[in-house]
């Protein structure tokens, strides 16, 4: 790592924003590189009296921000971002061992999440309906008006994407007039509070954004179950997802969980075409992404090929040292997780899979991994293996693959390798998911668009910027006469 980022204003991050300047400052949180060892940052470790006065703190302010204002303050959110690439970039790096490239990429995400939030934030949602229109009806119209919360949004975000998984909670919160309180992973607290103290920058009250930072052991149960909450929003894990909403009880949960999402290649495909798109997502964000490619359906008869292809494109995939410009892949999120992908690996390989490159640890750093042979009752394709992890399973039929597909309790995206409408029609019909992208990656998007899953990817509402901003509010309808 180059040493002149030992002053880098990442590394003095120390502050938690909570209520004003309230934190418990007598217990310290360390955060480390994944792949350096060195501490990055020291963050408080948030009580549950710090807890109880974030939402006071909150509720004391009611937002009275007009459309205006809020797109003016997400707009020059993104402006700031986009002036600070490098630095806002450099801090995703060194707390998650993400490569540049790959953080680099996160935070244009993120200005695009505000910018598509400031446009969203002057769209009048008002609606009208004419009372007139059965023999019943009377001289009336029906009007419909969106509302922001009367209690506070609790936001609970996962250590992948540690900038943008917080913006797509922030963002439209900001736009509807919310209030949040927002607990990132451990892993990674620090660009959450980068990005709270960007929207203070950018005019942001400081009541409508606090960053707790902690232990989910002590403080969890009090963000989901105290009266002041009348939302709670993950991203996370499967099983704490689903604790949540048996604990949150009568109010609002919008879960986003785990994938296990394929892509699917048929034999008319054009295999260099969807070698690249392989390979790109299964090793992009070292392949900690809900929506990363975590299993390769490829058509028997190009199996073999479109797997030498595969594993060619793996070879040349660049990895290390997340601050080298050239490494398109840095580390996973920490040691515990390689091991993790390196037993799933080997558990494949004894069970008769063939390990064609890859499997590789040293540490956080784990080297991206090809196999083919793979059965789908493995564990490594049967659950979601977070990491940078190729499987290739061979198929006969279309009916194959969906079968394949549909046959895990995930239910997130996909992508489809092929020309042919009659299979495209029918992928789209028949796969369990929330998105199917034709000859794109599973997690293809724009920050604006629905996004989420069914099954045990989530409880069917959806992410992006729209339908976020639809959560966060309720409707309101009133009626009026009308000549």
């Amino acid at each position: 790592m180059n040493p002149v980022l030992r002053d880098h204003p990442a590394f003095r991050v120390e502050a938690l924003r909570l209520g004003g300047e309230r934190a418990t400052r007598d217990r310290t949180l360390d955060v480390f590189d994944p792949y350096t060892g060195m501490r990055v940052g020291t963050v408080p470790v948030a009580s549950i009296d710090d807890v109880r006065a974030a939402f006071d703190y909150a509720l004391a302010y009611r937002p009275t921000l007009s459309r205006y204002e809020r797109s003016q303050i997400l707009e020059r959110a993104a402006v700031l971002l986009r002036e600070r690439i490098e630095q806002a970039s450099d801090l995703i790096s060194l707390e998650s061992g993400l490569s540049k490239q790959d953080s680099r990429y996160e935070i244009g995400r993120v200005a695009d999440v505000f910018r598509f939030a400031s446009f969203e934030a002057l769209r009048d949602d008002a609606q009208s309906f004419s009372c007139d229109l059965t023999p019943h009806g009377r001289k009336r119209r029906v009007f419909s008006q969106r509302e922001p919360l009367a209690g506070v949004i609790v936001a609970i975000t996962p250590f992948n994407h540690p900038m943008n998984q917080v913006a797509h909670k922030v963002a439209p919160a900001i736009a509807t007039n919310n209030r949040v309180v927002v607990k990132p992973s451990e892993k990674v607290p620090l660009s959450a509070l980068y990005l709270a103290d960007l929207l203070y920058e950018a005019g942001l009250p400081a009541p409508m954004l606090q960053v707790l930072t902690g232990d989910p052991r002590e403080i969890a149960d009090e963000l989901i179950t105290h009266a002041s909450v009348e939302l709670v929003t993950f991203t996370g894990g499967v099983a704490t997802g689903k604790y949540i909403a048996t604990k949150a009880g009568y109010r609002r949960v919008v879960l986003e969980l785990g994938g296990n999402d394929p892509l699917i290649v048929l034999d008319d495909a054009d295999l260099e075409r969807a070698a690249t798109l392989a390979v790109q997502g299964s090793y992009k964000n070292s392949g900690q992404r809900c929506t990363a490619v975590k299993r390769m359906l490829v058509q028997q008869r190009v199996a073999a090929e479109f797997t030498e292809r595969v594993v060619e494109k793996t070879r040349a995939w660049t990895f290390g040292d997340p601050f080298d410009a050239s490494n398109q892949m840095g580390t996973v999120i920490d040691a515990a997780a390689a091991q993790l992908f390196e037993a799933r690996v080997n558990e494949a390989v004894a069970a008769g899979a063939r390990l064609r490159i890859g499997n590789e640890r040293s540490g956080a750093l784990y080297a991206p991994t090809v196999l083919d042979n793979v059965d789908p009752s493995m564990t490594l394709v049967r659950e979601e293996t977070f990491g940078p992890v190729s499987p290739i399973i061979a198929f006969e039929t279309l009916d194959d693959a969906i079968r394949i597909s549909n046959g895990t309790p995930f239910g997130l995206s996909s992508g489809v390798c092929t020309n042919r409408q009659d299979a495209i029609t029918h992928f789209i019909n028949e796969l369990r998911v929330g998105t199917v992208n034709v000859w794109e990656v599973p997690g293809y998007r724009i920050e604006l668009t629905p996004f989420g899953g069914i099954k045990d990817s989530g409880l069917g509402y959806k992410e992006g910027v729209q339908e976020a901003m639809k959560s966060f509010t309720n409707l309101k309808t009133f009626s009026l006469p009308w000549e």
